[in-house]
């Protein structure tokens, strides 16, 4: 018979790598010299410290929620009982297009990546081998899952460890580096002054700080499929600020010490160029290797998450509830095809309508997450009141948002400014004008589908978060 259960199979150090995997991908190995180069040093690690904070105060919200609520799919769950129906649908489904179309650009990646080793073979047939693998990883088990993303995850996190380790070792003399004839120390940091380009370029770098970080969020759809979540959420969460800024700031520091901001990344990795430096052999196949597991980590992240928010979705009974059915393992097999299609098709959409469909789906799936950090923010605001407004005593939550309410209205404020923020970068500016229509368009789409629902009364079961 089939179910419409989750099975909780994940533990502590499988949720600390998932949170991870989410958030460490190509921006950090491939773009972050681009960053440095049009923000400089000071102003890309001022950025990027305004964005983990800003993450951090989100996840603080989170944990509050994911604790006293532990559903899978949690933030939507949270955004149709704390601030409507319309919006937890809104919500989801914007949720479920940024991780879709993510999976669509990590698997041309991951298949540009095989090229260099495998010159002449063509994209397409390694994009679809790691589709499949990807594909298989979700479909047996979310324990498999898990141990998955655990491993590829622990690649990541080696590599960013070695690079600082090396990278510090390199600014303080210990280790010898090419067109240095003694240690470069923090010279670079400021050598162009603190804003080279202006102080609008922190801000125009904060959004893309904003996408980067991205991710952290995944703690929250894990919820439904954690072993003891009271435990494991908060530790999660009270080491997410301390790992953003260990592995994005130190990295940056880095970075900006050994490489001079105006040659920063623009042609190449800069993880690849300071390991050269540095004398690491086979440095670029090594670092090749690291980009491939970002990027399947990635994948495999995000078609997790997409699968669990249409699981949560089905069994709100907001779209088909067959769609919440799961196998005897617990696996949403329905959603979890759904959602690889949505992934084939934006990677068809790449190849054949890059400038049209493509375009649109990227701009709004790249605002998507900070519009789910701000329902976030919110719903934990609307929570607590109702929470206290029913006579129930805050020592009954067995994790509390700290600073209450300030700490989610500054999530809120902050989030909200860098949708605004967009207004004044140019090449950012379209996702503002492709994402506001498609809101009121799902807005639209659930208002429709309710007062349908109210003309012809189904006798539907009440949906069940059991997991």
């Amino acid at each position: 018979m089939a179910q419409a259960t989750l099975k909780r199979k994940m533990e502590a150090r499988h949720l600390l790598m998932i949170s991870l995997g989410g958030v460490i991908g190509t921006g950090l190995f491939l773009s972050s010299g681009y960053t440095i180069h049009q923000a400089g040093p000071i102003g890309t690690i001022l950025a990027y410290a305004l964005g983990a904070i800003l993450v951090y105060l989100v996840m603080l919200c989170l944990g509050e929620l994911a604790v006293a609520m532990p559903y899978t799919g949690s933030f939507h769950v949270y955004a149709t009982k704390y601030i409507g129906p319309g919006t937890g649908f809104t919500v989801a489904l914007l949720y479920w297009l940024t991780w879709t179309v993510a999976l669509g650009s990590e698997f041309t990646a991951s298949g540009l990546i095989m090229q260099k080793w495998f010159p002449g073979t063509p994209t397409w047939l390694w994009s679809m081998l790691f589709m499949i693998a990807i594909f298989i990883a979700n479909a047996l088990s979310v324990r498999f899952f898990a141990e998955t993303e655990f491993w590829f995850s622990s690649i990541k996190v080696i590599a960013i460890i070695a690079f600082i380790l090396l990278g510090g070792a390199a600014i303080v003399g210990l280790l010898p580096i090419s067109g240095y004839h003694h240690a470069p120390g923090l010279h670079n940091l400021t050598a162009g002054g603190i804003f080279p380009n202006g102080i609008k370029a922190v801000f125009t770098t904060m959004l893309t700080v904003n996408f980067a970080f991205s991710g952290t969020e995944l703690i929250g759809v894990t919820a439904g499929e954690t072993k003891d979540p009271a435990k494991n959420i908060p530790k999660a969460i009270r080491t997410t600020l301390l790992r953003l800024c260990l592995f994005f700031i130190g990295s940056i520091i880095v970075m900006a010490a050994l490489i001079p901001y105006q040659k920063a990344g623009v042609n190449q990795s800069p993880f690849v160029l300071v390991f050269r430096q540095i004398g690491l052999p086979f440095a670029g196949d090594l670092m090749n290797f690291v980009v491939l597991t970002a990027i399947l980590s990635a994948a495999n992240s995000g078609l997790y998450a997409s699968t669990r928010m249409l699981w949560s979705l089905a069994n709100e009974k907001m779209i088909p509830a067959r769609i919440a059915k799961t196998t005897k393992s617990g696996i949403p097999l329905l959603a979890l095809c759904l959602s690889m299609i949505g992934g084939i098709l934006a990677l068809l959409s790449s190849v054949v309508a890059a400038e049209t469909v493509y375009l649109v789906l990227v701009s709004i799936s790249g605002l998507a997450v900070v519009i789910v950090w701000m329902a976030i923010a919110l719903s934990q605001l609307n929570f607590r009141k109702q929470f206290l407004a029913e006579g129930h005593q805050l020592s009954e939550l067995a994790y509390r948002t700290p600073g209450y309410p300030w700490v989610p209205l500054a999530a809120f404020i902050l989030s909200l400014l860098s949708c605004v923020l967009i207004i004044f970068d140019p090449t950012q500016r379209p996702a503002l004008f492709y994402m506001i229509p498609f809101i009121i368009i799902c807005y639209l789409i659930y208002y429709i589908k309710a007062g349908l629902k109210k003309r012809h009364p189904q006798t539907n079961p009440a949906p069940s978060h059991k997991s």
